[in-house]
Formats: structure tokens, C-alpha cells, sequence
């Protein structure tokens, strides 16, 4: 191994590293233009010195490396509540970046199997593969799609505002193009391949001009009264409540009392996940008369809250998201379908519990998987309320939360607790963002030890609970908006995308070799 090789390993990394200064909370989206373009140009001028699938498998995990484990540290935080996992805390450090690093190992590798001599056939390739190994990620075993490179827009609302037609799969295709085209520019063969460049900049514009009109139609639309106001809760219980045995009323009385109700009011309580200690669906009514001190008839309440049933002789758990009514009596209730791996449930839990491993979220076993994900209708005024319900982590799929968008609007309920003063919290927040602009839908997430906040059908934060901060917002008027395309059509736009890709690739080949 020569000093160059291990120089070049380190400028890999570090560039990975810079890269995650893009992403929330920091935003620095003008640093992809120099990292990934940096990146194309090395693997290019690398493909034509060497001949080695190997070592440009290892470039790719490099870069992947640096970028991971700068940008998903505070994963190792959820360790810390419990003596138990501490001993897993180096090794979640780097073993999570060191496997999602794979997926742009296998970027560089299958870049430099399919290379071509032409730079602009190179540049569609690239980013081709890169879009789908993206998608893969987020697909494959549970999915894990955090932190895209489309998500360091999140600040460029207008532009952002794209995705209601071509998703977030699209648009983190679009973004990757866009931010190595400075190299096709340095790099180019033809005074041709300028063109390109200045194409996908005008894209950015066209986006761009795209998005201002939608907030112009969305400020112009009518605005909806309903009769049951939403009142979402910002709570900041601290976590050691799961371990330290905090009496369950003490919980609920500091949560009535945030929640602020008024007998006179018409409202829909939101409160966030399993936020009250050791209390499942079949144990809450043990505590109806403290409700019904404070509750009545005008009063709904959604929380999240642990479930079971008993299948064929064997006790499942669930993560879920119940409607009670002031009495405690149970409306409705969905179980969680996407579940996190170690956090709600253990993969191969058979053998890895011999070896004193179990569930971060429950002492018991892993939580069951639920069934479906079924829209929720409150039929408690003559316009029934029909909402999607969305817990923690499911937010974070783009295309796979729904499949009919007939409902109102999204509640998602979180626990952000987990991940401490990081920056884990807001990174999660920031997927309601995208959600709410795909779907076309506004978004009530409740978020205990997070941000709590009321989104907009075009990504606007209306309301906000601040992280660490407690109260509530109300949602009591909504505008509309006309169907968006990808919540009718979803990820078959991004399938279009790929073949539009793969047709340019072909035909600037053919341009160039004729």
C-alpha cells in the first residue's frame, strides 16, 4: 500500500464527511457541488489508470463511510438508557456506517463495470446507478432511506415543492445529476456537453418556477373550517421513565394538564408514542376516572400506546396508535406495520436472545408486525374526520405509506426521545416535509422529546413546538389541494425517470461513437 493510496482513502472519507454538512439540520446544500463533483472526477480519472473492481468497490464504501458515520452517530445514543447495551455503543458507531456504506461501495463498483469513454454517458450512468442503489437502500430487508442527498434541500421549499410529482426517489435522482454536473463541465469532451450543465440548471429554475406557483394557487385556496379542532401535543418527558418505575399518574396529569382542555371546546387530543409509562390499551382504564375529571363528551384522544393479542395460543405485542373517547372506551386502533430492527423487534430473535440481546423499546419480546395500515374515520360531526395514521419511524417511507388518499390528513406520533440532543431528532422531523408535499396533505405530528409541528400540503410549517420545548398547536382550518400526481401514481414516476436515464445513456452513446 503506497502513501498515495492511503491519501486518497483519507480524501474519500473526508469528502463523505463533508457531504453531511448538506443534509439537516446544517443545510449547506452548495457543499454537494464540490463533494460529489469531486467524487465523479476521481472515480472517472481513477477508471482510466486502473483495472481493479476491488479497489473501486473500496472507494465507493470510503466515501459511503465518512458519510455515514458522521451523519447517523446519534443512533449509538439509544444505547446509553440501559446498562444492558452500552457494550453494543462502539460497535453500533461504526458498524451501522460501515454496512450502509456498502450500498456506495457498490455504486463505484458497478460504475466501473459499466464505465463508457464519453464523460456525459459516464455522468448519466453515474447518477443512474447511483439513484437506484438509493432506492435499493431504502427498500431492501426493513428499508432504511435516511438521509438521501435529496435531503438537503429541505430548506428550498419551491424547489422541494417537485416532488409532489416525481417523489423523493425522483428527486434525489435529479439532485445527484445536478450536483456533479460542475464536473461534466470541467471534464467534457465537446463544447456539447456544456449544454447539459446549463439543462440541468434550467430544471433547477423550471422546479423552481414550479413550486412558486403552487404556493400561489395554495395561498389563493379556500379555506376550511372542521368541528373538531386537532389539538397536537409537544411534550418533553424525559425517557428514563420506561426504567425508573414513574407512576403512570403522575404522566397523565402533567399531560392533561399541557393539553389544556375546555369542556366547551370540540377537540381531538394528539398525544405522542408510548408516552405513558408501563399502560397498555388493556391497563388504561384503570385510570378512566381521571380522565373523566377532565374530559367529556366534546373530547377524543389519540395516543400511542402498547397492545397484544392472543393468536393461536401465542401472546403478540404492537406498537399502536389508539382513539379513545373521554370515557376511555376504544374507537379505534392501528398497529404499527414498519417496525425498527433492535429498537421494536430482533431480527433472529431465537438466537440472539440466548446471547442477552433483546428490544430497546419493551423488556417482554419483540413487537408483531401489523397487518395493514387502515385510515382512521372519526365520525363525530356530520364531516367525519378521516385521517392516515403514521407512527415514528414509518414517516420516513417515500411511496410505500399508502395506497388510498381518500383522508383528510397525516397524524404522526413519535417518541424522539432515543437520540438524545442530537441531531437525530431533527432529521427525522424533516421527512414530515417531504410526506406532506408527496401526499398533497397536511401533517400533524406529535412528537414527545422532538418537534411537534402542523405542515402544510406544500411543506410550509404553520405551527410549530420547538425541540425541547412543551405546549401544543391547534388544527383547526385547512386549505385543499387537487390530488398531487405521485400520491395517484407513486414510485412507478421515479420507474419513468430510470427509463428516461437508460435512453440517454444508449443515445449519447450512439451520438459518440458515430
Amino acid at each position: 500500500m503506497t502513501k498515495k493510496s492511503y491519501l486518497e482513502f483519507i480524501f474519500l472519507i473526508f469528502l463523505g464527511a463533508a457531504t453531511s454538512l448538506s443534509l439537516p439540520p446544517f443545510n449547506y446544500v452548495i457543499i454537494n457541488f464540490i463533494t460529489l463533483s469531486l467524487l465523479f472526477a476521481f472515480l472517472i480519472k481513477r477508471s482510466k489508470e486502473i483495472n481493479n473492481k476491488k479497489i473501486f468497490f473500496f472507494y465507493g464504501w470510503l466515501f459511503g463511510f465518512g458519510y455515514f458515520i458522521t451523519n447517523l452517530y446519534w443512533i449509538s445514543i439509544s444505547l446509553t438508557f440501559d446498562e444492558s447495551f452500552k457494550f453494543l455503543i462502539p460497535v453500533t458507531l461504526i458498524f451501522i456506517p460501515a454496512f450502509l456504506a456498502l450500498f456506495y461501495g457498490l455504486i463505484s463498483f458497478l460504475f466501473f463495470i459499466f464505465k463508457t469513454k464519453k464523460i456525459i454517458s459516464s455522468f448519466f450512468l453515474f447518477s443512474l446507478i447511483f439513484g437506484l442503489t438509493e432506492y435499493v437502500r431504502g427498500s431492501i430487508l426493513t428499508g432504511f432511506p435516511w438521509n438521501l442527498i435529496a435531503y438537503s434541500f429541505s430548506s428550498h421549499l419551491e424547489i422541494l415543492n417537485i416532488t409532489s410529482i416525481i417523489g423523493t426517489y425522483g428527486f434525489n435522482l435529479f439532485c445527484i445529476s445536478l450536483f456533479i454536473s460542475p464536473a461534466v463541465f470541467i471534464l467534457r469532451d465537446t463544447r456539447a456537453d456544456i449544454w447539459v450543465c446549463i439543462f440541468f440548471l434550467l430544471i433547477t429554475i423550471i422546479f423552481y418556477l414550479y413550486g412558486a406557483q403552487s404556493k400561489k394557487v395554495f395561498t389563493e385556496a379556500e379555506i376550511n373550517s372542521i368541528d373538531h379542532k386537532v389539538r397536537v401535543i409537544g411534550s418533553n418527558i424525559k425517557l428514563d421513565r420506561f426504567y425508573s418505575n414513574i407512576n403512570p399518574i403522575t404522566a397523565i396529569e402533567d399531560l392533561i394538564e399541557l393539553s389544556e382542555p375546555d369542556k366547551n371546546e370540540k377537540i381531538i387530543f394528539v398525544w405522542p408514542e408510548g408516552i405513558l409509562p408501563g399502560i397498555s390499551q388493556e391497563k388504561i382504564v384503570d385510570y378512566k376516572w381521571l380522565f373523566e375529571n377532565h374530559f367529556n363528551e366534546n373530547h377524543l384522544l389519540v395516543l400511542g400506546i402498547n397492545s397484544k393479542s392472543v393468536q393461536r395460543d401465542t401472546v403478540k405485542y404492537f406498537n399502536s396508535l389508539s382513539v379513545y373517547d373521554h370515557s376511555l372506551n376504544l374507537l379505534s386502533s392501528y398497529d404499527k406495520n414498519n417496525l425498527v430492527p433492535f429498537g421494536e423487534f430482533l431480527p433472529l430473535e431465537n438466537i440472539l436472545k440466548n446471547i442477552g440481546l433483546k428490544t430497546l423499546t419493551n423488556n417482554y419480546q419483540s413487537y408483531s408486525k401489523g397487518s395493514e395500515r387502515n385510515i382512521i374515520k372519526i365520525n363525530k360531526s356530520d364531516t367525519p374526520l378521516k385521517f392516515l395514521p403514521l407512527i415514528c419511524y414509518e414517516i420516513i417511507y417515500s411511496g410505500r405509506i399508502f395506497n388510498n388518499s381518500d383522508f383528510d390528513f397525516i397524524i404522526n406520533i413519535s417518541e424522539d426521545g432515543w437520540f438524545g440532543q442530537s441531531i437525530g431528532p431533527k432529521q427525522h422531523f424533516i421527512h414530515s416535509i417531504y410526506r406532506a408535499i408527496e401526499s398533497g396533505k397536511y401533517v400533524l405530528r406529535s412528537s414527545n422529546n422532538g418537534i411537534s409541528a402542523i405542515i402544510n400540503p406544500i411543506g410550509q410549517i404553520e405551527q410549530e413546538v420547538s425541540f425541547n420545548k412543551t405546549g401544543y398547536i391547534d388544527f383547526s382550518q385547512f386549505k385543499k389541494i387537487q390530488p398531487t400526481v405521485f400520491s395517484k401514481y407513486g414510485n412507478k414516476i421515479f420507474g419513468l425517470i430510470i427509463l428516461l436515464y437508460i435512453f440517454l445513456i444508449f443515445s449519447f452513446n450512439r451520438i459518440n461513437n458515430e
